[in-house]
């Protein structure tokens, strides 16, 4: 019989770490979308990881490194992608940054993040419960 240990890969906790690392990176993408709306020809950039995990993207078969002198195949960092929205222009300028875009899903992101801090102390209060007898 094996145990699940907190830390083991592919258990909740990790996926839960993954993912609230994944909000910090769309937190500052965010923040730079924002600080460059005046930007000419900006781009928007975009996290993806939710659809990574899912395996809804071509993502898929990415390669997965230990090192980071391995070569990687795009900007990823485990499932976490970082993609350039190149498909919209919004205004004349070539900038696709929308404003309001970007503070709902600031708000999002950090209902996300909240979310997942409270998943992550459930977990560890629940392996203290389990490691202090029941006290």
């Amino acid at each position: 019989m094996t145990m699940s240990v907190l830390g083991n890969e592919g258990s909740t906790y990790n996926l839960i770490k993954e993912g609230i690392a994944a909000s910090n990176v769309r937190s500052k993408a965010i923040s730079n979308n924002m600080a460059n709306i005046n930007t000419k020809d900006y781009k928007r950039f975009n996290v993806v990881f939710e659809e990574n995990i899912n395996g809804t993207t071509e993502t898929d078969l990415a390669m997965k490194t230990n090192n980071s002198k391995h070569l990687q195949s795009s900007d990823t960092n485990g499932n976490i992608t970082v993609e350039k929205d190149e498909s919209t222009s919004m205004r004349t300028d070539g900038n696709n940054v929308d404003l309001d875009v970007e503070k709902v899903n600031q708000a999002a992101n950090t209902m996300k993040y909240n979310a997942l801090v409270q998943q992550a102390n459930g977990k560890l209060s629940t392996m203290k419960y389990v490691i202090s007898g029941g006290n």
